[in-house]
């Protein structure tokens, strides 16, 4: 080593450098996390439209079949006088 003092702003300035590394790292971290999270949001979104369409369909064919006892019941004579 040299006999020089070590210039301090040369020291606080690769001390702030590697912080700013870890800060990016940390950064880059997130940013992965957070699209992560935007693509399961995504998928729930995708799930819940998916689970929508089936109850509007089953819900159609219920009342399709509900028509069709009230229809038999009719022609049966079995529906009652209220």
């Amino acid at each position: 080593m040299s006999d020089e003092p070590e210039n301090l702003v040369l020291v606080y300035l690769r001390r702030m450098d590697a912080k700013f590394d870890r800060v990016l790292n940390e950064l880059a971290d997130l940013r992965v996390r957070q699209t992560d999270i935007h693509r399961a949001v995504l998928a729930t979104r995708r799930d819940q439209t998916s689970d929508a369409e089936t109850t509007a369909h089953v819900q159609a064919q219920l009342d399709r079949v509900r028509d069709d006892v009230e229809t038999i019941k009719r022609r049966l004579d079995m529906v009652g006088s209220a």
